[in-house]
């Protein structure tokens, strides 16, 4: 079974995957950028740390777009490498600034460059992938990116029970790594094949902004990322001032949402493709999403409920996130590739502005639990929003 799911995909698929891996294994700044702030020594509100998280969401948008344009003129593959590079140096400017005005101007141009990676890679997972095995190809992406996470999440909590400002070193050195590592193993195509040829196909292809039905998608894609990044931002509060658990035992948390994904998702992907239509399996996920967070009310506050929560959020993501890539990617052709790339980044970047500030404020004015209700309720709404699609 294993063997099935993996088999198929193409050399450069996994040589991507292998760059990513190394890149997500130093990421432990965002999951524990509230935590970081709302620290003694840091001594901001909880309230000024969502603000500072809705920043950086504002320059992923910007990242977003600037990464989707810059694909479409130049390729992936110069783009990728600039944008890690770049990014991996930003990590750790941001961790020498203490002043909150410097804290979101580093913020934004860290995720500013960070962001514009996302259009390019997808872009490049949908280059080196066939249509048959193109969900399972961005399911391998995302098995790199959790096994990532997992390692960077359990080291994380480690290093941030130790010190905060080893985060920032880690989290910008493995970024350099994966920038090395793309450089000289994972090569462009000669002749600029990363880059498509306009001028041979005719009539320009349609811009993304024109497709009614992709803008549908992306606005239902905010409103589930809206509720999604609660997960690494006011959820790790939530566990550490609601139910008193240790820095480390809340990086083992997230290393579980990535170890559960690493061994399940694939194995999910390969049974599920081309079973019913992604926009299906999108709606199951979101709506799994829903319920995890309305348990975090309805369950006895507890370790416990916090394992049980995380592993059912998980499940949504593993039906959502991929399925998610796929459709966006199905919708364009490789002219336009880094618009509709671009496009759905910059669905998740707004909601990186709107998720962490607004969930800031409705716990800092209202508490956790009506936050909770919230959030589950816009996720029910969202999954019945996306089954409406056609």
């Amino acid at each position: 079974m294993y063997r099935n799911a993996y088999s198929g995909l193409s050399r450069s698929t996994w040589l991507l995957s292998v760059v990513m891996l190394v890149n997500r294994s130093g990421t432990m700044v965002i999951p524990f950028m509230t935590i970081y702030l709302t620290q003694p020594s840091m001594g901001y509100s909880i309230g000024q740390a969502g603000i500072v998280m809705g920043i950086f969401g504002a320059g992923a948008v910007c990242g977003g777009f600037l990464g989707g344009r810059l694909t479409d003129k130049f390729g992936f593959h110069p783009v990728q490498l600039l944008t890690l590079s770049g990014g991996g140096m930003m990590f750790i400017v941001l961790g020498m600034m203490k002043s909150y005005p410097l804290i979101c101007l580093f913020t934004f141009l860290l995720s500013l460059v960070n962001e514009a990676f996302r259009p390019a890679n997808s872009t490049a997972i949908a280059h080196y992938s066939k249509e048959e095995n193109r969900t399972r190809s961005y399911s391998l992406n995302r098995l790199a990116i959790n096994l990532g996470w997992a390692i960077g999440g359990a080291m994380g909590g480690i290093l941030a029970s130790i010190n905060y400002h080893l985060l920032f070193w880690v989290d910008g050195l493995t970024n350099i790594a994966a920038a090395l590592l793309l450089r000289y193993f994972l090569a462009p195509d000669p002749a600029g094949a990363d880059i498509v040829k306009k001028k041979s196909t005719g009539d320009p292809p349609q811009s993304a902004l024109k497709d009614r039905v992709y803008l549908s998608f992306v606005g239902f894609t905010i409103l589930f990322a809206t509720c999604f990044f609660q997960l690494f931002t006011t959820l790790p509060v939530y566990y550490k001032m609601e139910l008193h658990i240790q820095e480390y035992f809340i990086g083992m948390l997230m290393a579980l949402n990535g170890l559960i994904i690493v061994l399940v998702e694939m194995i999910l992907i390969f049974r599920l493709e081309g079973k019913k239509q992604k926009l299906f399996f999108i709606q199951i996920g979101v709506f799994l999403t829903g319920i995890s967070f309305f348990l975090l009310n309805i369950l006895p506050p507890s370790a416990v409920t916090a394992v049980f929560c995380m592993l059912l959020v998980t499940l949504g993501e593993m039906f959502a996130l991929p399925f998610m890539n796929s459709f966006s990617i199905s919708r364009s052709v490789p002219a336009n590739r880094g618009q509709y790339a671009g496009l759905y980044t910059i669905a998740w970047s707004v909601a990186q502005v709107i998720g962490p500030s607004c969930g800031g404020q409705v716990v800092e004015h209202f508490n956790f639990q009506t936050l909770w209700w919230l959030i589950g309720g816009l996720c029910v709404v969202t999954s019945v929003g996306i089954g409406s699609i056609r």
